[in-house]
């Protein structure tokens, strides 16, 4: 609720309630602990009341590894990518979180598999209230299971809204750029940014964006008479005056 939680009872209790999905379960797995042990390292932590076998076993079935009964005993090697990121899920969902985190959680799984994992956190959303955010550099993985979409630059926002508004209507030269390259999408002119992404320490003076921008590239920014601006005004989102927000000098306040 806005309230910084920095230490004691009040982290722990947050802790609880947010969990993370990692990109990587066979590197998020410990590969000496048994299923059951992964699952109920978190219920333990957390002092979950309740039996622990008949909790870990719920939550594995609603990860879709049915019947419970084959997995508790397995080791993370005995299983495949898919059935170890949903083993990452049932711990995280053992713990009835109110938030998600996920980050990338299909990267590194086949294609095949992907829907499948993305199906199953989408209908969390639905039956147990949990908000998700997911970190993600696909566009279309973010068309398919956003409501909302957040596109960063440099450890900045710079263009949030309706996942349907920014995708069709994108506002930020970035978030036109990133888009003018998916194959899907279609009547976009292709963006090439040239140079390369700067330093995260040594963030550019004004637009951190600025260095790469079409529109100052092509001298459209000048010629429009905002490009003093972009080099030297660092701009964050516009105020909470609509559903689509951008921080852009071309982009005026709406």
């Amino acid at each position: 609720e806005g309230t910084p939680v920095r230490k004691g009872r009040g982290l722990r209790a947050v802790r609880r309630r947010v969990q993370l999905i990692f990109q990587d379960p066979s590197g998020a797995l410990n590969p000496r602990h048994s299923i059951y042990e992964a699952v109920a390292e978190g219920l333990r932590i957390h002092k979950v009341k309740g039996h622990e076998p008949t909790l870990v076993a719920e939550a594995l079935t609603a990860a879709g590894l049915r019947p419970a009964e084959r997995y508790l005993g397995r080791f993370p090697h005995e299983l495949s990518g898919g059935q170890r990121q949903r083993v990452l899920i049932a711990a995280a969902m053992a713990l009835q979180p109110a938030l998600l985190l996920a980050d990338e959680p299909v990267a590194s799984l086949d294609a095949s598999i992907r829907g499948e994992i993305l199906a199953l956190m989408r209908s969390f959303v639905d039956s147990h209230g949990v908000s998700i955010i997911a970190v993600t550099h696909d566009l279309g993985l973010a068309w398919n299971i956003a409501d909302r979409l957040a596109v960063m630059y440099l450890g900045r926002i710079v263009e949030i809204g309706p996942t349907e508004d920014v995708l069709r209507a994108p506002k930020h030269p970035y978030t036109q750029a990133l888009l003018s390259v998916v194959p899907e999408i279609e009547g976009m002119e292709q963006q090439i940014l040239h140079g390369e992404t700067p330093d995260p320490s040594r963030v550019p003076s004004g637009c951190r964006f600025h260095p790469r921008c079409p529109l100052l590239a092509s001298g459209e920014a000048d010629r429009l008479g905002f490009g003093e601006r972009c080099r030297g005004v660092d701009l964050e989102l516009e105020p909470e005056v609509g559903a689509h927000r951008v921080a852009c000098h071309a982009v005026p306040p709406t």
